[in-house]
């Protein structure tokens, strides 16, 4: 078989493979996991709190899009009608996590953002959050949820939207800046993905 060939990334920017998968049918009425997590409507995010959960549900994988938006920007984002953000809230009152649904699309729903800070992973939060999730995407109306991730995400999040019953339909390849390099994250986060621009800008 003949190999592929390689494409060279700059060393201020990023690659990764981005795999869309959906979901048809809502999923069966099961009980709702348990969990001493709250989820919590956000109904008007101020930018500056948006951004800090963000950085802290994010920072791991590198998630900066929203980091890299002005505030009107990231305000008028965050604001359109048919879009929701839900913290994630433990016992202490601490944002911990957070959901975003996009359900402009008509008939079809967006989880466009999923996730938990680090120190809660594998211990069943996520289910209960993915519980959560699809009690308030499957509306009247909605025939069709999408999710996106990607390699640079938590090497089980595939799989786990897969056991969550979401179908793989797509991969695409996406580059964009290095959000380090361009200061929007500290150089040391994200360790597993090694950091190649210099602090001066790119190698």
């Amino acid at each position: 078989m003949k190999s592929g060939s390689l494409t060279p990334v700059p060393a201020d920017q990023l690659a990764t493979v981005v795999t869309t998968l959906e979901m048809t049918a809502r999923p069966p009425l099961r009980p709702m996991p348990t969990s001493p997590l709250r989820l919590v409507r956000w109904q008007a995010p101020a930018v500056d709190g948006y951004r800090a959960l963000f950085r802290r549900v994010g920072a791991p994988w590198l998630w900066y899009s929203r980091l890299a938006m002005s505030d009107a920007t990231l305000a008028a984002t965050i604001g359109l009608s048919g879009v929701e953000v839900y913290a994630v809230v433990d016992r202490a009152g601490i944002e911990v996590g957070m959901l975003e649904l996009d359900l402009s699309g008509g008939d079809t729903a967006r989880i466009a953002y999923f996730g938990l800070v680090p120190e809660l992973a594998g211990q069943g939060h996520g289910r209960w959050l993915m519980a959560e999730a699809m009690a308030r995407v499957w509306r009247p109306g909605v025939v069709r949820v999408v999710v996106d991730t990607c390699t640079l995400d938590h090497p089980r999040a595939l799989g786990f939207y897969r056991a969550q019953g979401f179908v793989a339909i797509r991969r695409t390849v996406e580059t964009f800046p290095d959000p380090r390099a361009l200061g929007l994250l500290p150089i040391e986060t994200a360790p597993q993905i090694p950091y190649l621009a210099s602090r001066r800008g790119a190698a």
